[in-house]
């Protein structure tokens, strides 16, 4: 059977609230709002450890000049986070 690694817990956490806080997600307000539990957020950071495109998401964030209007396509989370917003 084979075993996909996982990446940095801390890395992807902080990944996934920056994508959010370009596309002017609060996270912690959806949580507090009901429309994210916390099961979801940390399935949410799974997810992203899970997935290959972490060097991808560093070079979108620091190219982000104005509120992204979604996520990127290749983010595990992009469905997700378009909700989100």
């Amino acid at each position: 059977m084979a075993r996909t690694s996982l990446g940095d817990i801390e890395k992807h956490f902080w990944l996934t609230r920056s994508v959010a806080r370009c596309m002017g997600v609060s996270l912690t307000e959806a949580m507090v709002e009901g429309r994210l539990s916390a099961n979801d957020y940390a399935e949410m950071v799974t997810r992203c450890r899970a997935a290959e495109c972490s060097e991808n998401c560093a070079i979108w964030l620091s190219i982000q000049q104005s509120q992204a209007l979604s996520a990127p396509e290749f983010c595990a989370n992009a469905k997700t986070l378009n909700e989100l917003r």
